[in-house]
């Protein structure tokens, strides 16, 4: 036990406690009703909470300048990597080979399974946004032809892409949890893909069945305005072969994964095997991601047809839908930062060290009360991450990874009318607001559900 885990609660840490409560209810409060942007709302939160903290105005203006900038160096990057690597799948006709091979070998209730599996594949390296997007003309056609309902189609591809996005770097929720855990991003990936594969096949194709039942509707004539014909661009000559297309994707996951295996396989520092140092480099994300956009460069790129300026353009357009993601993104870790350099950090975990909750616990329900609060998955994980981070001090690697996956979990809880997600859902879909309740919303509600299930019966077995 140290000091801090044994030290009396005092009236010090209850007022850190309200400010902290306070300052989130003000973010709320800007994001949901003011409807101010959540970067400016994260800013106001946190100068609130540091100045009501009692931190002088200089470290309150350092500590969230630092909180962003180590958010951003760990995270930032690879958010950008990500988006660079999914435009190339797109506009290569990547992504509609790997849809088109897989799909045109299912038959009737192989469908949906076949749907998430897509899915699943096509968010490895792509925002829910942008994959939903993408898989929309997919799912309405494949309901068309197939004579299924819309919603049997449906659920898997959206189950796939959710879980994918909340449970599995390098999206940036489960980086931002496993940066403020000091989770192993390598060790985190393989649990949660773990967690991920169990959870998507039981809340998408599993339960299609019943969201088919309880909103039994056909695919619409036009699927929120998007070309249900072609994705690819139109300058392709030479579309990816299937092979091709996934070695590309997977090959940054195969390095992270061969980190954290060659970890284990060999755990001693002292001279460690050529392989274990090689692996040490190119597992790193930030390596790993590099050398997967080179290779989309290639495989998506000149390998198709693409000139090395078109390369260029389509690795520049990437960027510039994401910049409000990062800018989100580093308010989220200058807001975590606030909190822990005013000992809010700390006096939560007198408080959890003193009661019969799991950190894990904690960190999923503090996760599921932002995202019913904000909307946003993001700031969910970024606050619940930044609050207990005092607590994964002492855990384990295996259970510190467990932990970014409860606080993700967490995150994905009851998607409503104040998320963005929600929105997009309903309108490209056509559905109404009750539907599309009954359907997306307890969906993600299941899957949350399903995967903080899995993350504990893992935290006991281990």
């Amino acid at each position: 036990m140290t000091l801090l885990e044994t030290a009396p609660w005092d009236g010090h840490d209850t007022r850190l406690i309200v400010v902290a409560v306070i300052g989130i209810l003000l973010i709320v409060g800007l994001i949901v009703w003011l409807k101010v942007h959540p970067f400016l709302s994260l800013v106001l939160g946190s100068a609130f909470v540091g100045l009501a903290a009692g931190v002088s105005s200089a470290d309150v203006i350092k500590n969230f300048e630092d909180g962003v900038g180590s958010t951003l160096e760990e995270v930032g990057l690879l958010i950008a990597l990500g988006a660079m690597l999914g435009k190339l799948l797109a506009d290569s006709g990547g992504a509609n080979r790997v849809i088109d091979t897989l799909l045109s070998r299912a038959k009737g209730a192989a469908v949906p399974w076949l749907m998430a599996l897509v899915a699943v594949i096509i968010g490895l390296p792509m925002f829910f946004e942008i994959g939903l997007v993408l898989l929309l003309p997919v799912i309405v056609l494949v309901a068309q032809r197939s004579g299924h309902k819309l919603m049997r189609i449906a659920i898997p591809g959206l189950a796939g892409l959710s879980a994918l996005h909340g449970l599995i770097p390098p999206h940036p929720g489960p980086l931002i949890a496993i940066s403020a855990v000091n989770a192993n991003l390598g060790l985190t990936l393989a649990l949660g893909l773990a967690i991920a594969i169990p959870s998507v096949a039981i809340c998408g194709p599993l339960f299609s069945l019943v969201a088919a039942r309880w909103v039994p509707v056909g695919a619409p004539e036009h699927a929120g305005g998007v070309d249900t014909t072609a994705t690819q661009d139109p300058e392709v000559k030479r579309p990816p072969s299937f092979g091709v297309t996934l070695a590309t994707v997977l090959f940054p996951v195969v390095l992270m994964l061969g980190k954290a295996l060659t970890d284990i396989i060999w755990t001693s520092a002292d001279n460690p095997p050529p392989v274990r140092v090689l692996f040490d480099f190119i597992g790193e994300p930030l390596v790993a991601l590099t050398l997967a956009v080179l290779l989309a460069m290639v495989t998506f790129g000149y390998a198709v047809g693409f000139s090395g300026a078109t390369i260029g353009s389509k690795v520049c357009a990437s960027v510039g839908p994401i910049a409000a993601v990062m800018l989100i993104v580093g308010a989220g870790g200058g807001f975590k930062q606030t909190l822990i350099g005013a000992g809010v950090g700390d006096a939560v975990a007198k408080w959890a060290n003193g009661s019969s909750i799991s950190v894990a616990a904690l960190g999923y329900l503090l996760a599921v009360a932002l995202r019913l609060a904000t909307g946003s998955a993001t700031v969910a994980t970024t606050t619940a991450a930044g609050i207990v981070a005092s607590l994964a001090g002492g855990l384990s690697e295996p259970h510190a990874a467990l932990l970014a996956l409860a606080i993700g979990c967490g995150s994905l809880f009851f998607s409503h009318v104040n998320d963005a997600g929600f929105w997009l859902v309903k309108e490209l879909f056509g559905l109404s607001v009750g539907q599309t309740l009954a359907t997306w919303s307890v969906m993600e509600t299941l899957l949350s559900l399903v995967g903080f299930g899995l993350v504990e019966l893992v935290w006991v077995l281990t």
